[in-house]
C-alpha cells in the first residue's frame, strides 16, 4: 500500500507540474512543464505544426540566486477572458481581446522559498508570457543579470532581420535562413560597414519575422516595455533556437527591479496566413488601457514641413551661414541657407492651408544647431531660445489666422538627462506658442553616461516623456527611439516613433531603401507601433543636388499606398511644397486619405513581396486602398467585397504609368476613375517597385 500511495503521489505532482491549454477557437495548444531539475520550459503549437520545441524559461540575478531552477509548483490558476475595447485611434474602431491566460505559481526550495509568477495568454493569432516577482520578504530590491528565455524553432526557417544594435534600428533588412544570420562589419566598394554597438555577430533586433518551409508565419516581439530593456535575440545557427538578449546598460547591468515588478511580454504572433500577422492585435492587447482620462484633445494629423531640404542639403538646420540685412522698415531680409525662417516656413502654412494639411513641422528654429552633433556637450539645446529670423509670435499667428497647427521639434543631441531638466520650461513653452504635437530626436550617444537608446534608462525616459507631454496635452512623436511594444494604447498621446530605417536613407547614399524594404516593415518594425515614415516624395531622381546617383526607390505612385500600407496617425506629406506642385492631380490622394480608421482589411501579403491594404476612414463609408510590390512588376487582383452591399461607389485609381518602374522612370502615372462595388475584383499593375493608390467614395 505505501509503494502505491508513493505511486500516486508522484502522479499527482507530474500532474501538478505538466499543464496544458488551448487558445479560445483551440487554433494554438501551450504546454508549460518543470524538467528535471526543476527549471520552467515551454512548448507551443499550431494545429499540428510545431511553433515551438520545449524551450527555456529564466531570470538570472546580480549578487543572488537565480529564478531558473529548482522550482515546484505552488499553484495553478487557469481563466478565459473575453471583452472589446475602442482605441482612441487607430486602424479599427473596436479590438476584441480574447485569450486562455494560465498563470503558473513556481516556489523555489531553501531558506529563501522565493516564488516566481508565470503568467502565459493564448490568443487564436499567437501567444503571450511574461514574469511576475510578487512581493516576498526574500526578494524587495534586485539586479537582472540575464534573461534564459528560449524560442527554441524547429527548422532553419526564413527569417527578416536586422542587427542587434543597443543605439540603433535604423538599417535595411536581410532576408536569410538563421543558419546565416551574422551581422558582422562588412566592406562595399572599400569603406567599411559597421555594426555600431552590436558585440553578439548572432544577435537579432525584435520585431523577428519568421517564415517556415511549411507555410507558417511566425512574428516575434514584446508587448508593454515598461522600465525593462529591449529584447534582442541570439541566433545559435547549429540550432536555429533563439534566446532572450537584453540591452545593459552604462556597466552591463540588464535592469533594476523592485518587488513586485514584472517583465514586458514575450509576444509571439502565429499564422498560416501572411495577412493574418498584419491584422493581428495582439500586442496592443497585452498593454494596458488608456492612463489619460480626457482624450478629446488628441487628434491625429497630417502634415508638411521644413526638414526635407535639409535632408537633401538645399538647407541647414544651423543659422551659422546666414548674412541677413535689413529693409527701409527694419524687417530682416534673411539670405544664406538656414531653412526655419519666418518667411520660408509662412511659405509651408500658406501650402499647408491652401490644401487641408492640419500641420508645419519646423527643424532648426532653435539655437544650438552649429555645434550640436557628436561633441557630447551635456548642454546644447534649451528649447525655448529660436534663432533671430524665427519670430515664434508672429509665426503663431499667422498660422492660427490660416487655421494651421505648428509641430514643435526638441532634438536632444542625446543629452537626455539635460531634456529632462528643461522638460517643463519646454512643454509650457509649446502651450504659451499653441504648439499641441512635438517631435522629439535622440541622434548620438547618451549623455552623460553613455546609456544605451534600448536599454532600461531610456525606456523610462520615452515613457516619461509621453507622460509629461500628455500632462501638458501635448502628442509626441518620437525619433531614435526603441522599437515601439504597443504602449500608444496607454499613452495615446504617443502618436508614433521613427525607430527603423525611413524614407530620408534614400537621400543619404545610393543604396538608400531597396524596394523590398516598405514590403518587410509592416512584418517588423509596425507590429509594435505605428511609424513616421515620412511618405510623400514626389522628385524621385536628381532631387539631391550634386548626387545624381542617388534617387528613391519607389515610383511616385508606391510613395501614395505608403499612405495606407504604412500605418500612421501622424503622417507627413515630406516633399518640398514646389515638387507637388507640378503633380497636384496626384498631390489630392494625398488630401484625401485619412490618418484614422473604422476598419482594416489586410487583402494580399508576402513578407518582402507584395502588400495590399484597404482601409475604411474614420465615421464614413468611403475607403481607402494601397497595394506595393518589392523590385518585381506584379499583377494583383484585389476583391472590394468589404464594400456595403448595394452601395455604388467611384473609385480614382492612381497608379503606375505606361514604362513605369522605379529605377528608370519612376515619376511616371495615370489617374483614372471607374464605378465599382462590392462585386467587383480590381486588377492591378505594379511597377517594379511600384504600387497603386486607390480612394473609393459612395455615389450618392
Amino acid at each position: 500500500m505505501r509503494t502505491l500511495f508513493v505511486s500516486l503521489l508522484v502522479a499527482q505532482i507530474t500532474f501538478a507540474q505538466a499543464q496544458t491549454i488551448h487558445s479560445p477557437s483551440h487554433k494554438l495548444a501551450l504546454r508549460f512543464a518543470l524538467n528535471a531539475a526543476g527549471e520552467p520550459t515551454y512548448q507551443l503549437s499550431h494545429g499540428k505544426k510545431t511553433v515551438l520545441t520545449p524551450s527555456r524559461l529564466g531570470i538570472l540575478l546580480k549578487d543572488q540566486a537565480g529564478f531558473d531552477k529548482g522550482f515546484t509548483v505552488a499553484g495553478i490558476d487557469s481563466s478565459r477572458h473575453d471583452d472589446t475595447w475602442a482605441p482612441v485611434w487607430g486602424e479599427v474602431k473596436q479590438i476584441r481581446n480574447h485569450y486562455q491566460e494560465l498563470a503558473v505559481t513556481l516556489r523555489q526550495a531553501g531558506a529563501q522559498n522565493r516564488r516566481l509568477v508565470l503568467r502565459f495568454r493564448l490568443f487564436d493569432d499567437g501567444l503571450g508570457f511574461r514574469y511576475e516577482f510578487p512581493a516576498q520578504k526574500s526578494l524587495n530590491y534586485f539586479t537582472v543579470s540575464d534573461e534564459l528565455t528560449e524560442f527554441n524553432l524547429p527548422a532553419d526557417h526564413t527569417a527578416f532581420w536586422i542587427p542587434g544594435d543597443y543605439d540603433t534600428n535604423e538599417y535595411a533588412y536581410t532576408r536569410s535562413r538563421l543558419s546565416a544570420v551574422d551581422n558582422r562589419p562588412v566592406v562595399e566598394a572599400g569603406k567599411s560597414i559597421a555594426v555600431r554597438d552590436a558585440p553578439d555577430a548572432q544577435a537579432v533586433a525584435t520585431p523577428l519575422m519568421l517564415k517556415a518551409d511549411d507555410g507558417l508565419y511566425v512574428n516575434i516581439h514584446e508587448a508593454a516595455q515598461v522600465n525593462y530593456p529591449a529584447m534582442q535575440l541570439h541566433v545559435d545557427r547549429a540550432t536555429h533556437h533563439l534566446k532572450a538578449q537584453l540591452v545593459p546598460d552604462a556597466v552591463g547591468t540588464k535592469a533594476y527591479l523592485q518587488a513586485p515588478a514584472h517583465t514586458p511580454w514575450r509576444t509571439l504572433v502565429v499564422s498560416d496566413k501572411a495577412t493574418d500577422i498584419i491584422a493581428s492585435k495582439l500586442i496592443l492587447n497585452l498593454n494596458e488601457p488608456s492612463k489619460i482620462a480626457d482624450t478629446g484633445w488628441i487628434k491625429p494629423m497630417k502634415f508638411v514641413g521644413v526638414w526635407w531640404e535639409m535632408q537633401i542639403g538645399t538647407g541647414t538646420w544651423s543659422y551659422a551661414d546666414r548674412t541677413d540685412t535689413l529693409d527701409a522698415k527694419g524687417q530682416l531680409i534673411p539670405h544664406g541657407r538656414h531653412a526655419a525662417n519666418t518667411q520660408n516656413v509662412k511659405r509651408y502654412i500658406d501650402f499647408a492651408a491652401k490644401h487641408g494639411i492640419q500641420g508645419v513641422l519646423v527643424e532648426g528654429w532653435n539655437t544650438g544647431w552649429e555645434d550640436w552633433f557628436g561633441n557630447w556637450k551635456e548642454e546644447v539645446f534649451d528649447f525655448v531660445t529660436p534663432y533671430p529670423d524665427f519670430n515664434v509670435t508672429n509665426i503663431q499667428q499667422y498660422a492660427k489666422s490660416k487655421g494651421v497647427s505648428m509641430i514643435m521639434h526638441n532634438e536632444t543631441s542625446g543629452s537626455v538627462t539635460n531634456y529632462e531638466r528643461r522638460l517643463e520650461a519646454a512643454y509650457d513653452f509649446m502651450n504659451k506658442h499653441d504648439y499641441p504635437a512635438v517631435k522629439t530626436g535622440y541622434v548620438g550617444r547618451i549623455i552623460p553616461r553613455g546609456e544605451h537608446h534600448d536599454g532600461q534608462w531610456m525606456s523610462n525616459h520615452y515613457v516619461h516623456v509621453a507622460q509629461v507631454a500628455a500632462n501638458h496635452r501635448v502628442m509626441v512623436d518620437m525619433h531614435e527611439p526603441v522599437r515601439p511594444t504597443g504602449l500608444h494604447r496607454t499613452y495615446p498621446n504617443w502618436l508614433a516613433c521613427e525607430a527603423a530605417r525611413g524614407n530620408e536613407f534614400n537621400a543619404f547614399d545610393p543604396a538608400g531603401n531597396p524596394p523590398e524594404h516598405e514590403t518587410i516593415l509592416p512584418f517588423t518594425r509596425l507590429m509594435g507601433g505605428p511609424m513616421d515614415y515620412t511618405p510623400g516624395i514626389f522628385k524621385l531622381k536628381n532631387h539631391v543636388p550634386g548626387h545624381p546617383e542617388r534617387q528613391m526607390h519607389t515610383t511616385l505612385t508606391k510613395q501614395l499606398a505608403l499612405y495606407v500600407t504604412l500605418y500612421s496617425p501622424l503622417q507627413m506629406a515630406a516633399d518640398l511644397p514646389e515638387n507637388y506642385e507640378p503633380h497636384l492631380d496626384a498631390f489630392q490622394f494625398i488630401k484625401d486619405v485619412p490618418v484614422d480608421w473604422d476598419d482594416t482589411r489586410v487583402l494580399l501579403a508576402e513578407p518582402g513581396d507584395y502588400l495590399a491594404i484597404a482601409r475604411q476612414a474614420k465615421g464614413k463609408d468611403e475607403w481607402y486602398l494601397g497595394a506595393i510590390t518589392d523590385e518585381q512588376a506584379r499583377n494583383q487582383e484585389v476583391k472590394l467585397d468589404f464594400l456595403k452591399l448595394g452601395q455604388q461607389y467611384e473609385a480614382t485609381i492612381y497608379a503606375d504609368g505606361k514604362g513605369a518602374s522605379w529605377d528608370k522612370n519612376p515619376e511616371a502615372y495615370q489617374i483614372r476613375k471607374q464605378k465599382v462595388s462590392s462585386k467587383t475584383t480590381l486588377k492591378l499593375q505594379l511597377a517594379a517597385g511600384g504600387g497603386t493608390a486607390i480612394s473609393i467614395k459612395p455615389l450618392r
